[in-house]
């Protein structure tokens, strides 16, 4: 900058300098030299006007080796615009391919299997059934991480249709069994205090004969017929060799303890009270609802909590667990066990190396970026519970 101006003002002081010369010889020149004189003058002017020119070309010259590293950033940040949504684009169409691949093979699947269950005249038509319905399921549990709640939310809608649907059959099917009871007065009584809270003698009636529960046309109990109903301040147990791949309902049970050793193929817990259930693996889902001050330990390939509050779940699942009007639920890792229980989780076809705890969607919850108010995860220090 300096040296700019030094040139500038060599310039002016030169132009002066000859413009005095210029004056000085014209005032002393005779006309012949005054011609002379004016012609040097304008070549004089003309040459300071070039060198003012060249001090504004250095200044023009600086402000120019400016504006191409703006433009260079302005371009790179479009570029990378650019690119970003290129790879959304790319992204949803991905998502978008998944949805579709997944609709047309759930549709697939689940028409095979209706199939199944509409010609099913035989146990093994609707073993195969079973069979199907659970790789429906993984291939709900294996979309759960790019499918729409929305979608979701029908998918397993869909399920729970099909299981019913199953248990209605397995019923028709099974022969109906005459029980021989013997003149023993305990069981006389177990036979007839069903519907009604039992005593200890009674509860050990349902125990060794389970009647069959009341169906009630599309309510809760359709189409399950294994279980416990109406019973307060119990221990109640079922062994692997009468739980395997049934269908199994819990309702209306106050402060009772259940342990449910082996493999169900579903479990339903409705309207329960202060109780503690204790599961082995289920091959598919487990429903809660209408439940309250309970503990659940519980394996599943589906979890879905309908309608409770205050509840902790020690929960192993394959699939992302739903909640849906709840409040107060806690959950923590699946940590039950007892003698048999790998041959159960072979059996029930679980992997269990993938377990989903902590992983849940809140149907009343729909904000990605703050946590739901409705379920937390169980500390740490209040987890160790005796089961025994």
């Amino acid at each position: 900058m300096g040296k700019e101006n030094k040139a500038g003002a060599d310039v002016s002081v030169s132009g002066q300098s000859q413009r005095a010369l210029v004056g000085g010889l014209t005032e002393g020149a005779p006309g012949g030299s005054k011609a002379a004189a004016g012609k040097l003058e304008a070549k004089m002017e003309a040459a300071s006007c070039s060198a003012a020119a060249a001090n504004g070309a250095v200044g023009s010259q600086r402000d120019r080796s400016l504006v191409p590293e703006r433009l260079q950033r302005r371009e790179q940040e479009r570029q990378l615009e650019v690119e970003r949504r290129k790879q959304k684009r790319q992204n949803q169409e991905v998502e978008e391919e998944k949805s579709d691949f997944f609709a047309a093979a759930f549709a697939r699947e689940r028409a095979a299997v209706e199939e199944l269950l509409e010609s099913g005249e035989s146990m093994e038509q609707l073993d195969e059934a079973a069979a199907r319905l659970q790789g429906l399921q993984k291939l709900v549990n294996d979309a759960v991480l790019f499918l729409a709640a929305y979608d979701l939310r029908q998918g397993q809608e869909a399920l729970t249709r099909l299981q019913a649907t199953l248990a209605e059959r397995r019923q028709e099917l099974q022969p109906k069994k005459r029980f021989a009871f013997k003149t023993r007065r305990k069981d006389a009584v177990s036979a007839t205090t069903v519907d009604a809270a039992p005593g200890p003698a009674a509860a050990e009636g349902i125990l060794a004969f389970p009647p069959p529960l009341k169906e009630e046309g599309g309510g809760i109990g359709s189409g399950f017929v294994f279980g416990f109903s109406n019973v307060e301040s119990q221990v109640l147990e079922k062994r692997a060799e009468e739980l395997h791949q049934r269908d199994v309902l819990l309702t209306e049970l106050s402060k009772c303890t259940v342990r449910l050793y082996g493999n169900p193929n579903t479990l339903r817990l409705a309207k329960a009270r202060g109780c503690t259930l204790l599961c082995g693996p289920v091959s598919t889902s487990v429903f809660l609802e209408d439940c309250s001050d309970c503990v659940l330990a519980v394996a599943c390939q589906q979890l879905r909590v309908h309608t409770t509050r205050d509840t902790r779940i020690f929960l192993q699942v394959t699939s992302r667990a739903i909640v849906e009007d709840c409040s107060g639920i806690q959950f923590a890792p699946y940590t039950w066990s007892y003698p048999g229980i790998d041959k159960d989780f072979e059996g029930s076809g679980l992997d269990r190396s993938k377990n989903n705890w902590n992983d849940i969607d809140d149907f009343n919850w729909l904000a990605r970026d703050t946590a739901s108010p409705n379920w937390s995860i169980l500390p740490e220090e209040e987890r160790t519970v005796q089961w025994d």
